[in-house]
């Protein structure tokens, strides 16, 4: 089978799309740069790690005392009754083994609690992938600081874990220095940790704001001359450290604004739920904003502590059968990420609609690049070559997902894909027709007689181009394949051509017609770009076999593969 024999389906496909425009997911620009202006009276911020980067000991401690029924407080009293010399601080500077700490601890805590404290389940949590992951709202203010041209650190009591390794769930590349107590023998609110800090800044006490939850600690730091914040929330203190820097520290998400009232969430139900859902590290206030993009299926972003969501909803009202399928995007994101294909990691089906109201699914929040534009502009050729080699590296991947080990056998209908989809374009078409379109009459027409027998049955995406895919910012690598809403069972090679298209339309096709941004603008110009797109697919179809168009019986087609060339086309 020929891909060419496609090209005018998938361009037929795109045309008729245009008279139906629907969402894409949330797209994802480069972050934008700031440049420094060399005038600010800081040149550096440092941050404490527990309380200011990732959740504080004693806010886990407390969690997890009530979840195993421990006197509340327990774990608290025995690091403040250890002192400088009890078993949590010798831990930070290095001094005793993970498992002499635990031992020691453990007694210490059990003595406080005239109960027997499983510490060990203790300090398990608090190392945690689960806890010990940074606040989405400070790496932001990172970025933001490192962009701005001003230095980073990171100060931290820590220590090391039972693997030799010391305890620093950060990516290291945000800093320009990391001092770690248990490497150096030093902890907060020790003066020389601060001043070797400061060392390897090469700045003055003065030229630097420290970030930390205790109090004891930023007294020391002010007690050098270092201007200092205390976190009690996050959110609160990056804007407080915005204030002293002059600029903004939260990056905007991109193409989202304030939820539309048509589709607008009750809040406290919907906080609710994630509350039970996501557990602990749950806390602050919710954020909720709506994508531009989302007419077939509204389409949220939502900040809840240190998580960042996607949440994607059947619209409100009633619906035609089978569409809207949340469900479905669901189960084939969920089978795909098992299978080894990159998509949004996805959380929860929620079928309830008393939740917010209709059937909804979550999925991670995944920051990256997407290229609108598929001529790359401003890159290089081996640059534009690495990001369509990574495209289709992952498709590959989708077109090669084992049917039955990934449970999706029953996701679709198995053989004459094509033929059902040039069937279903036909009567959505003429559902939605206004006026004539002769090259449109003629592709209904010479379509259903010169259709490629299907070869193979595969996971088909549907919608696969490169403004569909989240790219890696810092190399050619695919990161998540979107909109999954067109997903079925069909030929792989359907998905080929259709994200070959774009080598045959003009670099002024306008192309956000096709991302379903419903506006009156749009809609009256959706008309124009169908007679356009349908000219260029029969334009098409006409050099590769107008000769076989011209023999074909009016009554009786011709039973023939399709591979005569007419004048100069491009394979």
């Amino acid at each position: 089978m020929c891909i060419r024999q496609l090209f005018q389906s998938s361009l037929l496909q795109w045309a008729w799309r245009a008279a139906f425009p629907k969402h894409t997911w949330g797209r994802h620009r480069r972050a934008r740069r700031w440049a420094h202006s060399g005038g600010g009276t800081y040149r550096a911020v440092i941050f404490d790690m527990g309380g200011v980067l990732i959740s504080s000991p004693g806010r886990v401690a407390a969690e997890w005392e009530l979840q195993n029924h421990i006197p509340p407080g327990t774990i608290r009293k025995a690091w403040i009754l250890g002192g400088e010399n009890g078993p949590w601080m010798k831990l930070m500077r290095g001094e005793i083994t993970t498992e002499d700490f635990l031992q020691e601890f453990g007694s210490l805590c059990s003595e406080i609690a005239k109960t027997s404290v499983p510490v060990g389940s203790f300090f398990s949590l608090l190392t945690s992938e689960q806890v010990a992951k940074q606040f989405p709202v400070m790496t932001e203010a990172i970025t933001q600081i490192r962009a701005k041209g001003l230095r980073t650190a990171v100060l931290s009591n820590n220590f090391y874990l039972p693997s030799g390794k010391s305890f620093l769930p950060l990516d290291r590349k945000q800093f320009d220095v990391v001092v770690e107590s248990c490497l150096e023998g030093l902890c907060k609110p020790d003066p020389r940790i601060y001043k070797l800090c400061l060392e390897r800044l090469g700045l003055q006490p003065s030229e630097s704001i420290f970030l930390d939850d205790l109090g004891q600690n930023l007294k020391a730091a002010a007690s050098l001359g270092i201007h200092t914040i205390q976190v009690d929330d996050p959110e609160t203190a990056v804007k407080e450290l915005e204030t002293l820097l002059g600029f903004t520290l939260r990056m905007v998400i991109p193409n989202t604004g304030p939820v539309r009232k048509t589709v607008e969430i009750p809040r406290d139900s919907l906080e609710k739920y994630l509350k039970d859902l996501l557990g602990t590290q749950s806390t602050g206030p919710l954020e909720l904003l709506q994508f531009d993009h989302g007419q077939s299926n509204p389409t949220y972003y939502i900040r809840l502590g240190n998580h960042q969501l996607v949440l994607r909803r059947k619209p409100p009202g009633t619906l035609v059968p089978s569409t809207h399928a949340v469900e479905r995007e669901f189960r084939i994101m969920k089978a795909l990420a098992n299978a080894g294909v990159p998509v949004p990691k996805v959380l929860d089906l929620c079928e309830d609609s008393g939740v917010i109201g209709t059937p909804f699914y979550l999925t991670e929040y995944c920051p990256g690049l997407i290229y609108r534009d598929p001529s790359l502009p401003g890159l290089e050729p081996s640059q534009r070559r690495a990001i369509y080699t990574a495209m289709n590296r992952v498709l590959c991947k989708i077109h090669s997902v084992d049917l039955k080990a990934a449970g999706l056998e029953d996701y679709g209908k198995h053989g004459d894909y094509i033929r059902r989809q040039v069937q279903t374009w036909t009567k959505q078409y003429r559902a939605s027709e206004t006026s004539t379109i002769p090259a449109m009459e003629r592709l209904i027409q010479w379509l259903p007689l010169h259709l490629p027998r299907q070869q193979k049955t595969t996971v088909v995406h549907g919608d696969f181009r490169l403004d569909n895919l989240l790219f890696h910012p810092e190399k050619a690598e695919v990161l998540a394949v979107l909109d999954w809403e067109l997903s079925t069972l069909g030929d792989p090679l359907v998905d080929v051509a259709f994200s070959c298209l774009a080598h045959y339309l003009p670099s002024s096709f306008p192309g956000s017609l096709l991302r379903g941004q419903a506006s009156s603008a749009a809609t009256g110009q959706s008309e124009k770009l169908t007679e356009y797109v349908s000219n260029l697919a029969w334009d098409f179809a006409v050099k590769e076999g107008f000769r076989v168009f011209k023999e074909m019986s009016a009554t009786k087609p011709l039973v023939r593969s399709h591979h005569t060339q007419a004048g100069h086309s491009p394979c």
